[in-house]
């Protein structure tokens, strides 16, 4: 709404470059004062042509009045302002900047400012975010850019490092039932969850049943056909794909496996691409014990201190703006959400599909007693090349990832920012779900599965032509850039509120 009463009253010449300073309500007199900044003189009509405007948007039972002041900043203050956007947005950066490091001129329409950083440091980002800071606080262009210096790292003074207490997983097993040997000279005891295997090894056991399996044919060295069997395992704890490279001496019995039957095997797994291959080298018969009950997963604990990813405070001028509806339904007070979206280098969320798919961004908010107010975003660099059709539809590139942290060193923020926390997202549950469970369990962090789905629940509440996030928020009046995992967590959140409100409770959790 005041984006919308901003650009009206923009139209008015000599407040074109104006900004808005804050709305006040005197609920005592129904009185609300907009207070503008502008840097060029007005007149007496030009404010009359803003109350104009004002007044198309306050209820009619409400008095209004305008409130112009004139601002020009001086360098100094600018300068003050351009600190305070780094040390609120670039943290790393923030530590080794000093004043001096920052140099401001006016220009006719505004002004030009050069920041000098280390030559270790990234820059990506900062001048956009800086301006976009400025033009918050004051009037005109900004224009910014970032040189390079000669400091060394080694001699600045610099925060405390704090370390994670290191915990391993155990790895569950279960015991192997009614084994029955096909080719195998040793009788396994137990088996690995399949779920738990996320580790290389030379020999492993895992057991479950057939969920297909098809026989193929290679051509080996020599030039010889050769037969080789591709099927997939399943122990009620997840599925895993296997291979297994025939024998002359066995080959007529394991002609005979089929989908259904229940297999012990035995065999080595290795990091192929990025993707954990099984490759089986012997094949017994063995199930999973009668009325199996899977351990509950033991979780590393919440990691002390986060590394890579710091959590931002975040205030959104909707959430106190008086045009907003912005009570609370009781349901969300004394709770914490952690609102997300991921974007991915493709749709494969089943390891036991093939090559799991990686992460390359995450974007989140943390919902407190029913108001936005943490913010988690970083890239994450998949280690593979990020093809061109996800390119086009995120304009993430294989550049932007480049220098970004790895899964295994973001997860654990991730982890720590939703401890507490009941997760939300749109299409979270069949899908963005299953990627920070699995990238998460991966280095030892097992998630509770509390998950609020934004889609289900638009759909029981909304009468939609379709359930799409961008057709949601054009619902509730929401603009954004979609297909960016930070903008679509935002507009989650803000949908997530607004469901809430129609809804008065809290869903059943998935």
């Amino acid at each position: 709404m005041t984006e919308n009463i901003l650009k009206e009253i923009r139209s008015v010449e000599n407040l074109k470059d104006c900004i808005l300073n804050s709305v006040v309500l005197d609920s005592n007199k129904n009185f609300v004062t907009v207070k503008l900044i502008t840097d060029r003189t007005y007149t007496d009509e030009d404010k009359n042509n803003a109350l104009k405007i004002v007044k198309k948007y306050v209820p009619e039972h409400f008095e209004c009045g305008v409130e112009i002041s004139k601002l020009t900043p001086d360098c100094e203050m600018v300068k003050r302002k351009i600190v305070e956007a780094i040390n609120d947005n670039f943290r790393a950066l923030s530590v080794t900047l000093e004043e001096s490091d920052i140099k401001v001129e006016k220009r006719q329409t505004g002004f030009e400012y050069v920041i000098s950083v280390m030559p270790s440091l990234s820059v990506k980002g900062v001048c956009e975010t800086v301006s976009a800071y400025l033009k918050k606080y004051y009037c005109g262009e900004f224009i910014g850019k970032c040189t390079v210096n000669d400091k060394v790292a080694q001699n600045l003074e610099t925060e405390e490092e704090h370390e994670n207490i290191e915990f391993s997983v155990p790895i569950r097993k279960f015991q192997i039932a009614d084994f029955k040997s096909i080719e195998g000279t040793e009788k396994p005891e137990t088996a690995v969850y399949i779920s738990d295997l996320n580790f290389e090894s030379e020999k492993v056991v895992v057991c479950g049943r057939i969920e297909d399996i098809a026989e193929r044919k290679y051509t080996n060295s020599r030039n010889q056909e050769k037969s080789y069997y591709s099927f997939t395992v399943n122990d009620e704890t997840a599925m895993l794909r296997a291979t297994y490279f025939t024998r002359l001496k066995s080959i007529e019995k394991i002609k005979e496996l089929k989908v259904g039957d229940s297999i012990v095997c035995t065999g080595k797994t290795e990091l192929y691409k990025g993707f954990l291959r099984f490759t089986a080298n012997v094949i017994d018969y063995g199930k999973v014990p009668d009325g199996f009950v899977p351990e509950k997963r033991i979780s590393k604990p919440v990691p002390q201190y986060y590394t890579v990813v710091q959590p931002q405070p975040f205030s959104d001028i909707s959430q106190t703006d008086m045009f907003t509806d912005s009570s609370v339904p009781d349901c969300l007070k004394g709770k914490s959400f952690v609102v997300f979206d991921l974007e991915t280098t493709g749709l494969n969320c089943a390891p036991s599909s093939g090559n799991m798919d990686r992460i390359i961004e995450i974007g989140a908010y943390k919902v407190i007693d029913g108001v936005i107010q943490e913010s988690f975003t970083t890239f994450v660099n998949p280690q593979r090349k990020i093809s061109e059709e996800i390119t086009n539809l995120t304009g993430i590139t294989e550049e932007m990832v480049a220098e970004a942290p790895t899964y295994e060193q973001v997860m654990p923020d991730f982890f720590k920012f939703c401890d507490g926390s009941i997760l939300v997202g749109h299409n979270a549950a069949g899908f963005d779900f299953k990627f920070v469970d699995y990238y998460c369990a991966s280095v030892g962090y097992m998630f509770e599965r509390r998950i609020i789905d934004t889609l289900p629940l638009s759909q029981e509440l909304l009468f939609l032509s379709n359930y799409k996030l961008n057709t949601i928020a054009d619902k509730f009046g929401i603009t954004f850039n979609h297909h960016r995992a930070i903008d679509d967590a935002y507009v989650t959140a803000k949908i997530f509120i607004e469901l809430i409100k129609l809804k008065k409770s809290l869903p059943k959790l998935q």
